[in-house]
């Protein structure tokens, strides 16, 4: 995964490697990247992170991985698009069972949830059935 920051990759890879070089040598981490960090003109709590990032992706020292890390960051965008996604289907979901709905109770004069309800379901049985026996009564003389 490449950085970016305003150091180049090389100039990390080198300063990772003079100080995990120099510790070996003289032992203490933070003497070595002060003096690494300053001989390259890098900060040493900078250097000090390059250092960490690269023990952990050795494997030397626990912690998520860059390729880990690269994986879990795809992933996480890869499901906020599906949750996105889904959030859109549901929405256009709910907007076409409103509009069936609506064209439900357009045609029997009330609404889905009044239709199974006492008198609303009279009101709606007797409004659809006079509405049938008007399509029914007309001739071709006019009503009859």
């Amino acid at each position: 995964m490449a950085s970016q920051g305003r150091y180049p990759d090389e100039l990390r890879q080198r300063a990772v490697r003079l100080v995990l070089d120099a510790r070996d040598e003289f032992g203490g981490r933070r003497g070595v990247c002060t003096r690494v960090g300053q001989q390259l003109g890098v900060p040493p709590d900078t250097l000090r992170g390059w250092v960490q990032r690269a023990e952990v992706n050795e494997g030397a020292r626990p912690g998520i991985t860059t390729e880990e890390y690269a994986r879990m960051v795809a992933l996480e965008r890869e499901v906020r698009e599906l949750r996105r996604a889904n959030a859109i289907l549901k929405a256009a979901s709910v907007e076409s069972t409103r509009q069936r709905n609506s064209a439900l109770s357009l045609s029997a004069g009330v609404s889905k949830f009044s239709v199974f309800r006492g008198r609303e379901f009279k009101r709606a049985a007797t409004t659809l059935r006079s509405a049938w026996v008007r399509s029914f009564m007309l001739t071709p003389f006019g009503k009859y």
